[in-house]
């Protein structure tokens, strides 16, 4: 009896140091996960350790927590017990101040995304946040932080990879790591821990707005979102596909502060940010608008966003420019213009049933006669104006091919979805994810398409990204470069070996095969497939290893 007190004493104590802190008793009002049993043993991603002390997350309001993050870098397996394993990389660990973020991320999703502001020392009521800036998993210096959660989006990586597409081209892009996440000692699954689009000297490096003269013209970030809070609304109506004002009492544009908050802003810094965004649309409106000298070019950063357009296109984001819109303009000094950053790309890549979220062959720009029908948000009329621009079509024509020659390129995009996906399967976070979320083959707003697996959601999606991407290279004119086949590469994986060989002996004993496979299997180049070119490859593969 003694001996199993010991044992227990001993695993009690287990349990509380691999959490890496105290596990407490859960409160539903956490939305704890289906299967509370759930234990790392190694993974490949960091480990998030998040202690509230059974307090209830608030929505708006934020709680005092600490937290603690496990990652041995890059390649490194990291373990949840703390005790087995000592001595492992603690990335961060410290205060924060934690709430709920998201609007239909939280409030249609089970599994919850966080905010949170990293702290010097523990969040007290009725006093000032003492914040910290730290680096997170490698990511710049800041206090502000979110942690996504992938719920609807079964491939976990939808946000992640829209960065991706974005990133080369776009002055700001955030960043995020994927994660396993514990509240207050049960597991919750895999979570990204993200950059948001904020002012920091590693996001959105914008002075702070001064009272007067060229200090009053910036920084300002503003996001075209939904009717909440302080908002300013637009002088200019949405439009359909005609150009036709649409002007009902529903049909209005609203844009919201982020940077300043509305409540920290004076009166002539709301009225200067007003008076900028009119005189934007204004240039849009104008019947001189396509003049490259007094149109909208005069104050707007045309390839950021085009940039923007080409990123949210090719996700077919159906929130695309009508939510999370965000724009931001620095001190007239340093730039006059307005430009734009991408986020909130968890419904894209075919994710989302309504509003054609699924479909591969329309233009989310062009969305407003749909929308409207619905009685949904929608789009400001400057992606029309633009649009109908043939200087901005052209440069856009030409913009898509350099992407389609870059990042876009279809090996080098299926790649970047690939790396993304094993980072999630390769040792086991997605089955853990999984047992605390049991939800395959199971209907999740808003599906369009319900797996069965996680291998079954990217093969979904990687078929979807190719005809969408098809799509966009007929409608941009764009056609990619003939694919050259080294002779002897016979499967086309791009080396040359054994396997090789056996491709070719199956395709001549077929007596069938495509041009493409003619071209990798006539080795010798004597324009017949036999014998002949198995004997020479063979040759070459054993004088080369």
């Amino acid at each position: 009896m003694i001996i199993n007190m010991k044992r227990l004493l001993l695993l009690t104590l287990l349990l509380v140091t691999t959490a890496g802190l105290a596990v407490h008793a859960q409160d539903p009002a956490n939305f704890p996960p289906d299967d509370q049993t759930v234990v790392i043993d190694s993974t490949n991603l960091p480990i998030v350790w998040i202690d509230v002390d059974g307090v209830t997350i608030q929505r708006e309001d934020y709680v005092s927590a600490r937290m603690k993050i496990i990652h041995n870098g890059q390649g490194q397996l990291n373990y949840g017990d703390t005790i087995a394993h000592p001595g492992q990389h603690i990335d961060y660990e410290g205060y924060i101040a934690l709430r709920y973020r998201g609007n239909s991320s939280y409030s249609l999703s089970d599994k919850k995304p966080y905010q949170f502001r990293t702290l010097s020392k523990p969040l007290e009521d009725g006093v000032e946040m003492d914040k910290k800036k730290v680096s997170i998993l490698g990511m710049g210096k800041d206090n502000k932080w979110a942690m996504l959660a992938p719920y609807s989006d079964r491939s976990m990586i939808r946000d992640l990879l829209g960065f991706e597409v974005a990133r080369p081209w776009m002055e700001y892009t955030p960043q995020g790591r994927l994660c396993e996440v514990y509240l207050d000692g049960i597991y919750y699954g895999i979570f990204v821990m993200c950059e948001v689009v904020s002012k920091g000297k590693y996001r959105l490096n914008l002075d702070d707005p001064g009272e007067e003269g060229d200090a009053l013209t910036g920084g300002y970030l503003m996001e075209v979102g939904a009717p909440e809070g302080p908002v300013y609304v637009s002088k200019y109506r949405p439009v359909d596909n005609n150009g036709y004002s649409y002007n009902d009492s529903t049909s209005f544009i609203y844009f919201q502060y982020q940077s300043p908050d509305y409540e920290d802003m004076t009166p002539a810094q709301i009225a200067y940010i007003h008076s900028a965004i009119d005189e934007m649309e204004s240039l849009y409106a104008s019947s001189k608008f396509r003049d490259p000298v007094v149109g909208y070019r005069r104050l707007v950063d045309v390839q950021s966003f085009m940039d923007y357009q080409l990123t949210m296109e090719v996700c077919h984001n159906m929130d695309a420019y009508r939510l999370s819109g965000k724009f931001y303009k620095r001190r007239d000094s340093v730039d006059t213009r307005f430009k734009m950053v991408v986020w909130d790309m968890n419904l894209a890549f075919g994710n989302c049933r309504h509003n054609q979220g699924y479909m591969t062959n329309t233009w989310v720009y062009r969305l407003n006669p749909y929308l409207h029908k619905r009685g949904d948000h929608l789009i400001p009329f400057w992606w029309y104006r633009m649009n109908i621009d043939k200087v901005y079509v052209a440069d856009r024509k030409a913009r898509w091919a350099q992407w389609r020659e870059a990042n876009l390129q279809y090996d080098r995009f299926m790649a970047t979805v690939d790396s993304l996906a094993n980072e999630v399967t390769c040792c086991g976070a997605e089955a853990r994810n999984t047992q605390a979320w049991p939800r395959w083959g199971t209907w999740l707003w808003p599906n369009y398409f319900v797996a069965n697996s996680y291998e079954e959601e990217i093969t979904f999606m990687k078929e979807w990204i190719t005809e969408r991407i098809a799509w966009m290279d007929a409608q941009l004119g764009y056609t990619p470069p003939a694919p050259t086949y080294e002779p002897g590469d016979v499967n086309g994986d791009g080396q040359i070996n054994i396997s090789d060989v056996n491709e070719l002996i199956n395709i001549i004993l077929n007596g069938t095969y495509t041009p493409e496979e003619y071209e990798r299997s006539d080795y010798n180049g004597d324009k017949e497939v036999n014998i002949s070119d198995v004997m020479e490859l063979i040759n070459y593969i054993l004088n080369t290893i």
